[in-house]
């Protein structure tokens, strides 16, 4: 295996630290968390309290002003266990960001330190029952009024964290003649008169993460309550689109390293498990499907590493990044049927971890841009643009 050099001793460090946190405050609980459709709010709170929160925020804002490696090990951490259900990520790494990125000193004093220490709990709402991974066809408004407020109307579904949620960032059109071009970001908070949260949805899997509908009836928003200054206006896709590269490394990162986890195990139950005799581990075609498996996952994980350090350096650019994304995440799902399949009846058994794996992995060809979308910003990078 090829020696990752992307970490140092103090990111391993912190590895074990975060290992630690898990054992205790999550490994006890997920199966749980899992049953009810969502994780304890409490979690957010104990997270927050050591410090595992919106990291890389700077320090006056409540962050440890760490760099981004802090967040992948947490990204592979939580999917190497199966932990799913947890939100941390969209929470530090997207919502964060953004606020600190084109919000307001203002905005930045009042969220960024309440994110951090998970007094509040983070959601974007982006995704429409009728808009998918089309960000231009988003149909919620925001209509300026002569009192300088805006009117929110609309609905959003497939919202992560979006039932624990205080705070979110809402993808709006504020010029819907514009198309892409009228798009803006609102602050929206739990509580204000008009929004309303929907059902906890149920999915095939992530089941302790709390995914929900959000109702915007004439909420009522402050002008102070666009992401940004007033340049920020129709702006917002503008934001969305430098935004996705990381959010769709991070997909790849969770990807990679529940593939590896998943051959691990696999490995561990084929030297056990026998049939006709002899550990399955020992027939031909299993050796030959994990050494197979194990060559594809290791390319990965060089690739995503070198994204990483393309991150990192400000040079990753949104083809790579979906590049990482799609191919990753393709095989991901890959790793995971070959797995389930060589732990026989066993891997259709949800108390096995590969089932649970097996059922989270096939969302991730979905979110953060479909894996169709990924191959379309591919090919337009090559100049090879569709109708």
């Amino acid at each position: 295996m090829i020696e990752r050099t992307l970490f140092s001793a103090d990111h391993e460090a912190f590895r074990d630290s975060f290992r630690r946190f898990m054992d205790k405050e999550i490994a006890p609980f997920h199966e749980a968390w899992e049953e009810q459709g969502y994780v304890d709010r409490a979690v957010w709170s104990k997270a927050g309290g050591n410090g595992f929160l919106c990291m890389a925020l700077p320090e006056a804002y409540g962050g440890a002003g760490a760099d981004l490696l802090y967040s992948v090990i947490q990204f592979e951490e939580l999917w190497a266990r199966g932990f799913t259900g947890i939100g941390f990520g969209l929470h530090s790494e997207i919502v964060a960001p953004y606020i600190l990125r084109y919000g307001t000193e203002a905005q930045k004093q009042h969220y960024l330190p309440q994110l951090a220490s998970g007094e509040m709990v983070g959601a974007i709402a982006m995704s429409e029952p009728g808009a998918g991974s089309d960000l231009q066809a988003v149909k919620t408004s925001a209509i300026r009024q002569p009192d300088g407020s805006y009117l929110l109307n609309g609905s959003k579904t497939f919202i992560t964290n979006g039932w624990h949620a205080d705070l979110v960032i809402v993808v709006a059109k504020t010029d819907p003649a514009a198309g892409a071009k009228g798009t803006s970001l609102f602050l929206v908070e739990r509580g204000m008169p008009g929004f309303e949260k929907g059902k906890r949805l149920k999915k095939l899997g992530l089941k302790a993460q709390d995914t929900s509908e959000l109702f915007f009836n004439d909420v009522r928003l402050p002008a102070d309550a666009l992401l940004g200054d007033a340049a920020q206006l129709n702006r917002g896709f503008v934001c969305l689109m430098e935004q996705l590269p990381w959010e769709r490394l991070q997909i790849a990162i969770s990807a990679v390293a529940a593939s590896q986890a998943a051959i691990d195990q696999t490995v561990a139950y084929v030297k056990e498990r026998k049939v006709f005799g002899q550990p399955v581990g020992s027939y031909q075609n299993t050796r030959y499907t994990l050494a197979e498996l194990q060559t594809e996952v290791q390319v990965a994980q060089v690739f995503v590493d070198k994204c990483i350090e393309l991150l990192m350096a400000e040079k990753l650019d949104t083809a790579t990044a979906s590049m990482a994304k799609y191919w990753t995440t393709d095989l991901q799902c890959k790793v995971m049927d070959a797995c389930v399949q060589l732990h026989g009846g066993y891997g259709f058994m949800w108390e096995y971890p590969i089932t649970r794996a097996y059922a989270d992995a096939r969302v991730q060809r979905i979110y953060g841009g479909t894996n169709e979308i990924m191959k379309e910003v591919i090919t337009r990078a090559m100049g090879l643009g569709g109708r």
